[in-house]
């Protein structure tokens, strides 16, 4: 992040930290070290160097580029999860909650958790786009079309994201309605995703949850 500032003559304006797992807050003294900036993040989580702690409810201007972003408790991932939601320039800061495609693993929540979760991301206008924590866009998109085989949505999406991966570009970010119409996790209602959950099970699911849970566990072991 240094680097990317230095070489682009940027001033660092804030932090925002969306959970405590250390790949997403381990630069943050390094960053305060050099720049006195205010450092947003989950009320009911150690961020170190948190300087305002937030939770669903709460709003923020980020200084220096007036951004509004109003946070939204998410647990599942991890138990004080938050995004930042922008509604003014229809932006999403996800974490590692929803990703294209696909959802993070279920570390401190329960499964009910983590599909209200999403359920509240999916919830947000279609054409919020999605910034989230990591990039796994093409293996998301392989167990997708797993569960889903005949969602017609899905290969053009694959070939769109394939190219991009191809010419050495980020898939991201993605958007509400892209991953309404192709992310499994967000699909745990529709017959098709709860036939082929309840496949893998081995025994009828009929609980939005239950079809969810299974996606997530189904997910953990796919090759």
């Amino acid at each position: 992040m240094l680097a990317y500032l230095d070489a682009n003559g940027l001033d660092l304006a804030a932090i925002i930290a969306t959970h405590h797992h250390a790949d997403h807050v381990g630069g943050i003294p390094g960053l305060t070290r050099r720049f006195d900036v205010p450092v947003y993040g989950p009320a009911r989580e150690a961020i170190p160097g948190r300087s305002h702690a937030l939770a669903q409810g709460d709003s923020i201007v980020v200084p220096g580029i007036g951004l509004a972003f109003d946070a939204i408790d998410i647990p599942g991932h991890t138990a004080g999860h938050i995004a930042f939601y922008c509604a003014g320039q229809e932006i999403l800061f996800c974490g590692d909650t929803l990703f294209a495609a696909g959802c993070g693993r279920i570390f401190e929540g329960t499964p009910a958790q983590m599909w209200e979760s999403l359920s509240k991301l999916a919830a947000l206008p279609g054409a919020t786009r999605v910034h989230c924590g990591h990039e796994y866009t093409m293996a998301n998109l392989r167990f997708a079309t797993a569960v889903e085989p005949a969602n017609a949505d899905l290969p053009a999406r694959t070939a769109r994201e394939q190219a991009k991966h191809d010419a050495g570009v980020p898939t991201l970010p993605s958007t509400i309605a892209e991953e309404r119409a192709t992310n499994p996790f967000l699909r745990a209602g529709v017959a098709a995703v709860a036939n082929a959950a309840s496949a893998h099970a081995g025994r009828a699911l009929t609980n939005v949850v239950d079809v969810f849970a299974e996606l997530r566990e189904w997910k953990n072991g796919f090759q």
